[in-house]
């Protein structure tokens, strides 16, 4: 890991984002599947991976999450998935907001996998980041 002990504690936010993409038919069973609520339970598998994303990350310092927000947004062509990190810490929460996106995409792909195989998990990207020595970003709207 990187030595950040001389880096001042400040307050990080990170938000992420991807899709897990499926038919119309299989998004309007989402809450009613076989596995049971799988909005729910892709909800709770991204906030339990971004606060074990050292575990996941090698490399990751563990950080003391102050908030972890996943949300889920149904539409036409599957789910989109966002997430939303805070911490006050001396290194960033990017990893922590995309470790709970695509362990939510995850979660969701296993919820539906008995009723559509051909689900599809892509586009997991930062969205935007504050604090810390490189300042602030958010993606384009035009970023690949």
């Amino acid at each position: 890991m990187v030595d950040v002990s001389e880096k001042p504690v400040t307050r990080r936010v990170a938000e992420a984002s991807c899709a897990v993409r499926m038919s119309p038919e299989t998004v309007a069973r989402l809450d009613r599947l076989p596995k049971g609520d799988a909005y729910a339970m892709a909800r709770i598998a991204g906030i339990q991976a971004a606060k074990r994303t050292p575990d996941w990350v090698p490399l990751a310092h563990p950080l003391l999450l102050d908030e972890i927000a996943v949300d889920l947004l149904p539409d036409e062509a599957g789910v989109t998935i966002s997430s939303r990190v805070v911490c006050h810490g001396r290194t960033g929460a990017e990893m922590e907001a995309l470790t709970a996106c695509a362990a939510a995409a995850l979660a969701l792909y296993d919820m539906v996998k008995a009723v559509e195989k051909g689900a599809v998990i892509t586009d997991l990207r930062l969205e935007a980041k504050s604090g810390g020595r490189s300042g602030d970003y958010r993606r384009a709207d035009d970023a690949p």
